[in-house]
């Protein structure tokens, strides 16, 4: 599978979705806790071309978008595509 990264915060619920689709579909992600870790939000922003809300989520070297997007690749059937090396 391709790197995974999400910038989340604990306290967002679309993270947390986010995480449970990705682990559902086996994929490894390392986690970018903005919270704990404010300094990387604005690497966050810079990567996401603009994007401050959490998930963030890059696949590979592409940026996803957030948790709606990562589910309607899951349902137009592209995320297993996308996870794959």
């Amino acid at each position: 599978m391709k790197p995974i990264e999400i910038y989340t915060s604990p306290l967002c619920g679309f993270c947390h979705a986010a995480k449970r689709l990705l682990k559902a579909k086996g994929a490894k992600f390392s986690e970018v806790n903005v919270l704990a870790q404010p300094g990387r939000k604005a690497e966050m922003i810079k990567r996401a071309n603009g994007g401050r809300t959490v998930p963030q989520i890059f696949i590979g070297d592409k940026h996803v978008g957030g948790c709606d997007e990562l589910h309607e690749l899951e349902r137009a059937g592209k995320l297993d595509k996308m996870l794959a090396a």
